[in-house]
């Protein structure tokens, strides 16, 4: 291989592994994941800094561990589940599935409030057209290529606009920074909750499977997954805190948020009708690349138990899109199916990163790879919490719903 090969390689190789680590990001930026953190902010205040630091650790503990057995292994989250345990593939991919169908008709709704209030044009017709838009990416030639940019250029796009909201919100820095290991209250819940929403269901898998695809697995290639593991949780991460600045500056001056859009209306308080619009965009952006993650991912775990899913994936990948735009533009969102996936997605991160972590001490799956002890301890502590969220999710919710 020639110098000009290699420089070409090398460039081919940092944009996969850029592309998923924000593809990762960017599915965690969601609709939900704007809502939560204003919730959180205005609940917790300051001290809310703290629950991101340790989300952040067990965030990064979580992903690594996924990602590299994913790479060691050269096998996707459902066959690495299956060859722990045959069966086990097939009840993740169905959990996946199921999330992220029911997640991505709130993506898509999403997307259409967030062209509601960039452009003031109906919601439904703003979330068809985010639809048509998805779809075409997915229907290029080199739509993986087209997907990592897409989600490179919307994740640094979001990020400068919340930068922006948070300077002119003018938020206590210093009390921030205090609270950050001297909270005034530790709010256990919102850790993992906001841990699930993370890396919880499908989102981990997105770039994990992402650079499987390109070609970026065996133990020569650890380094490079592990730095694009962490880059991916350090890129939300930096929307989270930037976000929880911005809203805090707002809550911090005694406003009270409106309960129906408390981010919407964070962003108009701090910069007034430009903030508004703003907040359209980045409702917009998050919303995109959330649907764009969550159909990806979702189809990736169907694609090995057919040949004939891997043929014609990207029309499968259609089709997801196009079910859950049709649902949100012809039924409405369901609530009741929303709340219920809410509650099975708390269990797919225990469930999916247990059997990873059974897997990495498998010779069958990793052959002579050694996994570091503490990843492996990380891994554990994420099972049991979000374990305990899920069941505790469940029995709270079924009987509301039945």
């Amino acid at each position: 291989m020639n110098q000009l090969e290699q420089k070409e390689e090398s460039k081919k190789r940092w944009s996969a592994l850029a592309g998923a680590a924000f593809l990762m990001a960017t599915s965690a930026i969601g609709p939900g994941f704007l809502t939560q953190t204003a919730v959180f902010t205005e609940q917790l205040l300051a001290s809310f800094a703290f629950v991101i630091l340790a989300s952040i650790i067990l965030d990064i503990g979580a992903q690594v561990n996924i990602w590299r057995i994913i790479a060691v292994s050269k096998m996707r989250g459902q066959e690495i589940a299956n060859a722990v345990l045959p069966g086990l593939g097939f009840v993740v991919a169905f959990f996946i599935v199921l999330g992220g169908l029911a997640f991505n008709i709130g993506n898509v709704a999403g997307a259409g409030l967030g062209t509601n209030a960039m452009l003031g044009i109906d919601a439904r017709i703003g979330a068809v057209a985010t639809g048509i838009i998805c779809i075409f990416i997915f229907l290029l030639k080199e739509a993986n290529m087209a997907m990592d940019r897409i989600v490179r250029y919307l994740g640094a796009m979001m990020i400068l606009l919340t930068a922006y909201v948070m300077f002119v919100s003018s938020p206590p820095y210093g009390e921030a920074a205090l609270r950050t290991v001297l909270p005034l209250e530790v709010d256990f819940l919102a850790i993992v909750t906001i841990v699930g929403g993370t890396v919880g269901g499908y989102i981990t898998f997105a770039g994990g499977h992402r650079l499987l695809e390109a070609g970026i697995s065996g133990k020569e290639n650890l380094r490079y997954v592990t730095n694009s593991a962490v880059s991916g949780i350090v890129v939300a991460s930096i929307m989270r805190i930037l976000l929880f600045l911005a809203v805090l500056g707002v809550v911090a001056g005694g406003v009270a948020l409106s309960a129906e859009n408390p981010t919407a209306s964070a962003f108009q308080h701090a910069a007034g009708e430009i903030g508004f619009r703003m907040f359209g965009l980045v409702l917009w952006a998050a919303s995109i690349t959330s649907v764009i993650g969550a159909a990806y991912t979702s189809v990736s775990f169907l694609t090995t138990f057919h040949p004939v899913i891997e043929k014609y994936k990207s029309y499968l990948t259609v089709g997801f899109i196009v079910f859950s735009t049709g649902v949100f533009t012809f039924i409405g969102q369901p609530i009741t199916l929303l709340i219920l996936a809410g509650a099975f997605n708390g269990l797919i991160l225990p469930l999916t990163l247990g059997s990873i972590l059974l897997a990495a001490y498998n010779v069958k799956i990793v052959g002579d790879y050694k996994h570091p002890i503490w990843m492996t301890v990380f891994g554990a502590l994420v099972v049991v919490l979000t374990a305990f969220l899920g069941v505790r999710t469940l029995i709270i919710m079924l009987p509301q719903l039945f």
